[in-house]
């Protein structure tokens, strides 16, 4: 009783807000970016000539750029946000290493950003998935990245809270699992000192495998773990309701850690990758189904008794959404790693279908949910500027995901029958232009889709600008009426 009573008189702690508030205007400025560029090489796709024969507005040039955007510039810095604003809350601490440290932090990253978008541009690039940055780039990376690892663990150190928050469980295991992922699959030699080329330290089948081991848990610690840390704190707090179940968090947590890691030889079928590795790589996706729709109806039953919240918080509805989208990518994926629906589905729009399921319905809505509660915590204010924004903001977003990832769907499935489709000679009955011709009408849906998607996100600033802006109005009439005293 004593102790209870001792916790409630000690002073809640002063957070470092400010690097927090960096990063979440950080995510809402990549956020436009990431989306534009996404709409303007699908345009490409659908018309090639808006490459205006300019070698930097090349497909092949800023398809990366696009890439980079939407998962390390939007979804890093919203998870390096989200993560010091969590860890600080839930450890009652404020963030280790002071404010040069976590100034640091931010600014070294978004200079990684920066410069791996320039280099891309300019014809600099690995040529690896998710990892193109050369050398020099991910040294600097490495760096940056150490210094918000030793924040994040100090922070959990000095905690004032005997209990480590699920939530931080998730963080941590992003946080250690990208670096162990980053250092070894970018092991590489330079040319030399003052170049900006390197060649892998891996050749052959062990770069590819390499490869897609860091590229698959990518998605699995960047775009699943971290975001599920949202998950496990928005969502109650959003609610103002307890998770649902404490230990399925815990075996959703363990069980998906263990499994995730082995999964990615399911994007080596039918190469010179051993079958042994690409059954393996097939098993653990396929048992990856089960710990993913645990967390997903541990999202989803934090709920119980509070559904009544989604009619009055429009920002509630894009989580539990994404809760929902979280639970359909993780079933679709699964189903095409087995080699026999794989052989169908790779290489064709089904694969884009289903990467943009995740990164549009679950990565960005969970964001946009965060962003909707997090903004009025951060800047002071009662709520958002506009709940009906919000409102309009969801179903244009919604909608435009319907549009993108149905039409990139039979896109894909009609891709995939048309090149396996073979005339009674056993010649391929169509050539590759023909099914390039054939799914044109679908890419031109999927502009449509991305360019409603980035139509949401604009509405999303319009909104959380002027949510910040309330805040500095009210503080300088604050200070207006101060200096009149």
């Amino acid at each position: 009783m004593t102790n209870a009573v001792t916790a409630r008189a000690t002073p809640a702690p002063r957070y470092n807000e400010a690097v927090v508030r960096k990063f979440i205007i950080a995510t809402i400025f990549w956020s436009v970016v990431a989306f534009a560029l996404g709409c303007y090489i699908a345009a490409e796709l659908c018309w090639p000539a808006l490459n205006l024969d300019q070698a930097w507005l090349n497909f092949g040039r800023l398809r990366p750029v696009h890439t980079s955007a939407a998962i390390f510039a939007f979804g890093g810095s919203a998870l390096m946000g989200s993560s010091l604003f969590v860890v600080q809350r839930t450890c009652r601490a404020r963030l280790w290493g002071g404010e040069a440290l976590a100034n640091f932090v931010f600014w070294g990253y978004q200079f990684f950003i920066v410069m791996a978008a320039l280099s891309y541009v300019l014809g600099y690039s690995q040529g690896k998935e998710y990892a193109e940055p050369e050398w020099h780039l991910d040294l600097w990376l490495t760096l940056v990245w150490v210094c918000y690892l030793l924040i994040f663990v100090g922070t959990l150190l000095k905690r004032e809270e005997p209990h480590i928050y699920v939530a931080n469980w998730f963080y941590l295991a992003f946080i250690v699992t990208i670096a162990m992922l980053h250092v070894v699959n970018n092991a590489a030699v330079p040319a030399s000192f003052f170049m900006a080329k390197s060649y892998s330290v891996y050749a052959g089948v062990q770069d590819a495998l390499i490869q897609w081991w860091y590229g698959h848990n990518a998605v699995g610690f960047f775009l699943t773990a971290g975001f599920l840390g949202m998950v496990y704190y928005f969502i109650p707090k959003a609610a103002n309701r307890p998770v649902y179940s404490y230990r399925l968090s815990i075996i959703h947590f363990w069980s998906l850690i263990f499994m995730y890691i082995w999964a990615g030889p399911h994007h080596l079928h039918y190469t010179a990758l051993p079958d042994w590795a690409q059954t393996l790589g097939m098993a653990f996706s396929i048992m990856l189904w089960m710990p993913s729709w645990g967390g997903m109806i541990n999202g989803m039953m934090t709920l119980s008794g509070a559904w009544d919240k989604l009619r009055t918080d429009p920002g509630l509805r894009f989580s539990v959404t994404a809760v929902g989208f979280y639970g359909m990518a993780t079933f679709e994926g699964p189903v095409m790693s087995v080699r026999q629906v794989n052989s169908l589905s790779h290489y064709t729009d089904w694969g884009i279908g289903h990467v943009h399921s995740g990164t549009l319905g679950w990565v960005s809505f969970i964001t946009f949910g965060m962003l909707y509660y997090i903004v009025p915590v951060l800047w002071k204010q009662r709520d958002v500027y506009s709940k009906k924004l919000v409102a309009w903001h969801f179903w244009i977003g919604t909608l435009g995901i319907v549009f993108y990832i149905t039409s990139m769907w039979v896109s894909g499935i009609t891709q995939g029958l048309m090149w396996r489709a073979y005339d009674k000679q056993g010649f391929l009955q169509y050539s590759f232009v023909e099914s390039v011709v054939a799914v044109h009408p679908f890419e031109v849906v999927r502009l449509i889709g991305g360019l409603m998607f980035l139509a949401g996100a604009l509405i999303m600033v319009y909104n959380l600008v002027q949510t910040m802006r309330g805040a500095t109005e009210k503080t300088s009439a604050a200070f207006a009426a101060q200096a009149a005293e």
